[in-house]
C-alpha cells in the first residue's frame, strides 16, 4: 500500500509539471520575464481557477490508468480461437471478451476466428508444434482425448470443482470433454442432429406430415422429385455433413450396443449393423435426392440452398437456423416456413427410435494457458452469456436453469428430444481417434460417389479403427 501510494503521489508530480509546461497563456512559463505578466493573464481570477479545475479534473483518472499500467508491466494475453463467422453472434461472444477485460485489466484476449474447415486444418499445424491455443472451439470425445494423451491441454478439474462451477452443469453434456476422469474443457451448447424442412415445399408436394420411417421418407424424396423440388441439400465436398446420414442409419440398425462393441473391439465396425446402414443410405442415394454438384459443395452452399428457399430438407445440427439465415441472400432465411422433424425409425433396426446423433461446441484449454484463460472460460459460460447466445439462435443452452431462455419453439424441440434421448451418440469424425473419424468422413463420401459398396465402406473404418484403437 505504502509503495502505491508513492507511486500515486509521483504521478501527481510528473503530472503537475506537464501540466505547467503545456498549460499555455493560463500559465506561464518560468522563465517568462515578469514584465509580460500581465499580458498574458488580463483576467487572472477567472483564468487561474479554471487551470485548477482542468487538472484536478484530470487528474484522478490518469493517476488510476497510470496505476493500473504500472501495476500490469507484463500483461497477459489469451490466444482465443473459434468459428463463429456471423456478425452478430460474434458480436455477442465480444460482449464476454468486454466484461472480462473490464473485470481483469491486466489481460487482453487476442480473437482468431476461422470458417469451420480452416479451423479444423490450422489446428492440425498447431498441435503438431506443440503450441495449442490458450482457449479454443472443441466437440470434445475422441479428438480431444488424443489431444490430452499428447499433452496438448490443460487439466482444469481443480477449477470445475472450486466455487460451485461444476455443479452449473449436468453431467452428460460436461462428459463430453473429460477423460479417464479429468477435465479438459466445458461445453457451451447440447443439442442433436435432426431434420430441417420448409414447410411450404412439403405442402407444395402433397407431403401433409414429417416423415416418422424411412420407407416414409424415400417415398416423400419421390413426391418432392416429381414436383419438381430438389428433396435434400447436401454440401458433401465438406465430408461431414454426409457422415451424419451414415452414423444415424447405424445408430437405428444397432444402437449403442453396436457402437460400444465396436470401439471397445469386442466387436468390429464392418458388422452387420453398420453395412446395413451402408445398404440403407444407397436406397436413398438412388433415388438423387440431392443438388447438382453436391459431391463438391461445402456446407456453407448446403445451409444457403435451404435459407433460400431451394431445397426442401437438410440433416443438420442445432446450429443450422442460425447458418441458414446468415447464408441466405436476404439474411432472413425462411422465417417461419422452417420445421423439424427427428430422424425417422429405420424399419427391422434394432436402435431406439427416439436415439439420437448430437453433440455440441465448446471450449478447451491448451497447456500452457495461463490462469486468466480459465476466468475467461468461466465468462464465456454464465448463465447470463448462455441466454444472451441463445436469443440470437447461436446456442441451445446446457448452465443450469437455461432451458427459460429458449425462446424460439424449433429450438426448444431440439432440446426437448436431446434431452429425452435414451442414448445420445457423438458424432463419429469427434467420438472416435482423428484418423479415424477422418477415415469415416473419407469412406462415406465414397459411397455417396458410388465409388465403394457398404461392406467396402464398413471394412475400410474397421481396418482404421483396428489400427488406432486395438493399441
Amino acid at each position: 500500500m505504502r509503495n502505491k501510494k508513492i507511486l500515486s503521489l509521483t504521478l501527481i508530480l510528473l503530472l503537475g509539471l506537464l501540466l505547467a509546461a503545456c498549460g499555455g497563456a493560463a500559465t506561464p512559463a518560468p522563465e517568462q520575464p515578469a514584465a509580460q505578466a500581465p499580458a498574458a493573464t488580463e483576467e487572472p481570477a477567472a483564468e487561474a481557477p479554471a487551470a485548477t479545475e482542468e487538472a484536478a479534473a484530470a487528474e484522478a483518472p490518469a493517476t488510476e490508468e497510470a496505476v493500473a499500467a504500472a501495476e500490469c508491466a507484463e500483461p497477459v494475453t489469451i490466444e482465443y480461437w473459434h468459428i463463429t463467422t456471423d456478425q452478430t453472434h460474434q458480436a455477442v461472444l465480444n460482449e464476454a471478451i468486454a466484461a472480462f477485460e473490464k473485470d481483469n485489466p491486466c489481460a487482453k484476449v487476442n480473437v482468431t476466428v476461422l470458417e469451420n474447415e480452416a479451423f479444423k486444418a490450422k489446428m492440425t499445424t498447431v498441435m503438431q508444434s506443440g503450441e495449442p491455443p490458450d482457449v479454443f472451439q472443441s466437440w470434445g470425445g475422441g479428438v480431444m482425448n488424443e489431444y490430452v494423451k499428447a499433452g496438448l491441454l490443460r487439466d482444469i478439474t481443480a477449477d470445475l470443482d472450486k466455487d460451485g462451477w461444476r455443479d452449473t452443469y449436468a453431467a452428460g453434456p460436461l462428459a463430453v470433454y473429460s477423460f479417464e476422469g479429468k477435465n479438459y474443457g466445458v461445453p457451451r451448447d447440447q443439442g442433436m442432429v435432426g431434420f430441417w424442412y420448409n414447410k411450404e415445399l412439403f405442402e407444395k408436394a402433397g407431403i401433409e406430415a414429417p416423415p416418422t420411417t424411412w420407407a416414409e421418407l424415400l417415398d416423400d424424396v419421390q413426391k418432392l422429385k416429381d414436383a419438381g423440388i430438389t428433396p435434400i441439400s447436401l454440401g458433401e465436398g465438406d465430408k461431414w455433413p454426409g457422415h451424419f446420414w451414415w452414423v444415424y442409419l447405424a445408430i437405428r440398425m444397432g444402437g449403442k450396443e453396436a457402437f460400444d462393441a465396436a470401439y471397445s473391439r469386442q466387436g468390429s465396425f464392418a458388422d452387420e449393423p453398420f453395412v446395413q446402414a451402408g445398404q440403407k443410405l444407397q436406397e436413398l442415394i438412388a433415388l438423387e435426392p440431392f443438388q447438382d454438384g453436391y459431391l463438391g459443395l461445402t456446407y456453407n452452399d448446403q445451409a444457403t440452398l435451404m435459407g433460400n428457399g431451394e431445397a426442401a430438407m437438410e440433416l443438420m445440427g442445432q446450429w443450422a437456423p442460425a447458418v441458414e439465415k446468415d447464408q441466405s441472400a436476404n439474411k432472413e432465411g425462411i422465417a417461419d416456413k422452417l420445421g423439424w422433424f427427428p430422424f425417422p425409425m429405420v424399419e427391422g433396426g434394432k436402435g431406439d427410435p427416439a436415439d439420437a446423433l448430437g453433440g455440441g461446441n465448446g471450449w478447451t484449454i491448451g497447456k500452457d494457458a495461463p490462469d486468466e484463460a480459465v476466468t475467461f472460460l468461466k465468462y464465456l459460460t454464465t448463465k447470463e452469456q448462455q441466454c444472451a447466445e441463445t436469443k440470437v439462435g447461436l446456442t441451445v443452452p446446457v448452465v443450469e436453469d437455461t432451458a427459460e431462455c429458449i425462446e424460439d419453439p424449433l429450438l426448444k424441440t431440439v432440446a426437448e428430444n436431446a434431452a429425452k434421448a435414451p442414448y445420445l451418440q457423438l458424432y463419429y469424425d469427434q467420438a472416435l481417434p482423428p484418423a479415424v473419424g477422418s477415415v469415416v468422413n473419407d469412406a462415406v463420401q465414397e459411397l455417396f460417389a458410388e465409388t465403394k459398396s457398404p461392406d467396402e465402406v464398413a471394412q475400410t473404418i474397421e481396418d482404421s479403427a483396428a489400427m488406432e484403437l486395438d493399441q
